[in-house]
């Protein structure tokens, strides 16, 4: 079979496409064709060494994906021959809290991850996907889908009426999107970009702010609140943006941290707005099987479809991941393995 693998270099460049024997499934395991995968920006930092430079074995990347049981180890019978699954990001993370052992086991590192024509994985680290998507679609669910769906329903518990900031259009934020219109919330997107907040305004957004004509976008948020603050934030920027998200939250309010585009130091960061604004600030780390599910449910059962900005083939997926790289995306970027 084919696959890419990260063999003692680093970087996109040097991600080399090789041949493997096709895995055979043990026991509580299924072998999977791979249908689509989906990029994160997660990806990158694996691919150029970020999380673990001192790797010394050969390494499949990529952690999102979906694809077709065809052969069952011995006891395996959560799945039969033919469902459409998808692998969980954390693997032993199934329910509750996560441990510090749970990161052991995260699928693209250090685990071998998806970007291979057929993988193995425990029949437990499964689920099946929503039967109305298409194979490009449920691919983008493992990581974006879920970490949206914990920071917004599972731990911010949004409801019909709340306000929610959304940072940017990527895969996390338009998820984010979609799942706050889905319980009835009101949208704010911030971009740097016009065309991009038009976009958002065409798949549900409320408003839309331009934050490098509008620097100051805490304060376009109280403006458009009527001074409250937003209920919920789902931070992205990192070191450039907590600050603003906390100015921007009303009493009370919840700030999802997800991810540091800006970087993962804050600078000055003043504890007496947060304080005043009795922040509770939340980090999210994808989510449980469990969360997996229940969203899945929902996808089930709503008009809903994830956004997709663009399929490459599996012959181009340096490509993709160049493509990824340059940030110019509107939500997410998915291989195709069919022909």
């Amino acid at each position: 079979m084919k696959v890419y693998e990260i063999n003692g270099e680093f970087g996109i460049d040097r991600l080399k496409a090789s041949d493997r024997p096709i895995p055979v499934p043990r026991s509580n395991e299924v072998l999977i064709k791979m249908h689509a995968v989906s990029l994160n920006a997660r990806d990158l930092g694996v691919i150029d060494g970020f999380y673990n430079p001192n790797l010394s074995t050969s390494l499949i990347p990529v952690s999102d994906g979906v694809g077709e049981v065809v052969s069952l180890g011995e006891n395996s019978n959560k799945f039969k021959i033919g469902d459409r699954v998808s692998g969980i990001f954390t693997q032993s993370w199934i329910t509750g809290e996560p441990t510090q052992q749970n990161w052991v086991s995260t699928l693209g590192s250090p685990l071998n991850g998806l970007l291979a024509e057929f993988v193995v994985l425990p029949e437990e680290g499964l689920v099946h996907v929503p039967e109305r998507l298409t194979d490009i679609e449920a691919a983008t669910l493992p990581c974006a889908g879920v970490t949206a769906w914990h920071a917004l329903i599972e731990e911010g518990k949004i409801k019909a009426g709340d306000t929610v900031v959304v940072q940017g259009t990527g895969g996390v934020s338009l998820f984010a999107l979609q799942f706050a219109k889905l319980y009835g919330a009101t949208v704010i997107v911030t971009s740097s970009s016009d065309e991009k907040l038009n976009r958002a305004k065409e798949i549900g957004a409320d408003f839309g702010i331009n934050y490098k004509q509008t620097p100051e976008w805490d304060k376009a948020v109280l403006a458009l609140t009527e001074g409250r603050g937003a209920d919920h934030i789902v931070d992205l920027g990192g070191s450039a943006t907590l600050n603003r998200s906390i100015s921007a939250l009303r009493v009370g309010g919840h700030i999802s941290l997800i991810g540091g585009l800006s970087g993962f130091r804050v600078e000055g960061f003043d504890i007496i707005p947060a304080i005043v604004r009795k922040a509770r600030l939340q980090a999210i780390n994808v989510g449980s099987r469990d969360m997996f599910e229940a969203m899945n449910f929902a996808i089930e059962h709503s008009r809903f479809h994830p956004i997709v900005d663009s399929v490459y083939p599996f012959e181009r997926a340096v490509d993709a991941l160049q493509y990824l790289m340059k940030g110019s995306y509107f939500g997410k970027v998915v291989i195709s393995f069919k022909q």
